[in-house]
């Protein structure tokens, strides 16, 4: 599911060419992610690692993320009983 999360999240991407012919990257959805590369790849690859801190860290400190794509990540897990393992 999380990964599921990233790959949506990341196809959402919006990236630009900067003056000096570096990259900017952010996704609109997720408020303040944003990332920098001297390659769109390289640029791609900060925003996914940033995103995914972004999300670890909204998870720990009980933010409100983004639905994206129907992947609701502030659902509260519900626990099956040892038994059914």
């Amino acid at each position: 599911m999380l990964s599921d999360y990233v790959h949506r999240a990341i196809a959402q991407a919006v990236y630009d060419k900067l003056e000096d012919g570096t990259f900017v990257g952010r996704i609109p959805a997720c408020q303040g992610v944003v990332a920098f590369g001297l390659t769109l790849g390289e640029c791609e690859d900060e925003l996914r690692s940033t995103l995914e801190d972004w999300i670890l860290l909204g998870l720990k400190l009980g933010h409100e993320l983004p639905v994206i794509d129907s992947i609701d990540l502030n659902k509260e897990p519900s626990l099956e009983p040892m038994n059914t393992l």
